[in-house]
């Protein structure tokens, strides 16, 4: 890896370090991060595979209270940076699912660290909107942002600091049953992650979509393309019938509003 590209996954890091915070542009989203990382790193494919494996264990992760979910963009831009730095390709992969999750529980510390230091940085913001100072205001605003990015580029440049013959002859070091073990953890935590979304997505009205969904992806000749087209087109057939329903609702007052919930209903 060349100085130009380490410098463009810092950067990626940086803006996934603030994508935590600000939720706008889902730059700390893995299958953002690794993607991103993949290609100013010439290994687009390994990081979109890895980003989408990352990406079905993080959509079961929520603030929930005072509860904070693990660190999905540090867990990303870490286990992105080990990958292509090992240089074992896909089957790398399953190792690199492996140290994501610890690196997603590591980096809650550092996210308690910079949110303690925002509250500081807030207090400071309560004075200087008592003396009416916007600038200011705004300019500490940017500071305590910019430290939710450099909670990520920092460790990110550290791990580019390794030289890649390094991280390559520890992962070549790993026992067999180690890197196996790794790998079969990897998958089974894809796979809870994945049962989190269900329960939590898991209704009537939606049951019949993922039904048809694991049928259709049964069928080998169909490709993600076409998996993707069927599955935007029975949103809009979902979303005209919505419509059309609720525009009946409005002249009877009766139904719920959602087209399968109230054919159920009728049986």
């Amino acid at each position: 890896m060349n100085a130009i590209q380490m410098i463009l996954v810092v950067i990626v890091a940086f803006f996934a370090g603030m994508g935590g915070i600000l939720d706008e542009f889902q730059f700390h989203q893995p299958l953002v991060a690794c993607t991103l990382i993949g290609l100013v790193t010439g290994n687009l494919t390994i990081g979109i595979i890895l980003g989408g494996s990352l990406q079905m264990i993080a959509l079961g992760w929520a603030n929930i209270g005072a509860a904070v979910a693990p660190d999905a963009a540090l867990a990303s831009v870490a286990s992105t940076i080990i990958l292509v730095q090992g240089g074992q390709g896909q089957k790398g992969i399953g190792t690199a699912i492996g140290i994501a999750i610890p690196l997603a529980v590591a980096g809650l510390f550092l996210t308690m660290l910079v949110r303690t230091i925002s509250v500081a940085i807030v207090h400071i913001m309560d004075r200087k909107a008592e003396e009416a100072n916007w600038k200011a205001i705004d300019r500490w605003q940017m500071i305590a942002v910019a430290l939710q990015g450099l909670r990520i580029a920092i460790p990110a440049a550290l791990l580019l600091a390794i030289p890649a013959s390094v991280v390559r002859a520890g992962l070549n070091a790993m026992p067999a049953w180690l890197n196996e073990g790794m790998t079969i953890g990897g998958g089974m935590v894809v796979a809870v992650g994945y049962a989190m979304v269900i329960n939590m997505m898991a209704s009537r009205e939606v049951w019949p979509f993922f039904i048809i969904g694991f049928c259709l992806a049964a069928v080998k000749e169909l490709t993600l393309i076409a998996l993707g087209g069927i599955g935007i087109s029975l949103a809009i057939m979902y979303l005209a019938l919505e419509g059309s329903k609720g525009g009946n609702n409005n002249n009877s007052n009766s139904g719920s509003g959602d087209p399968l919930g109230d054919i159920l209903d009728d049986y």
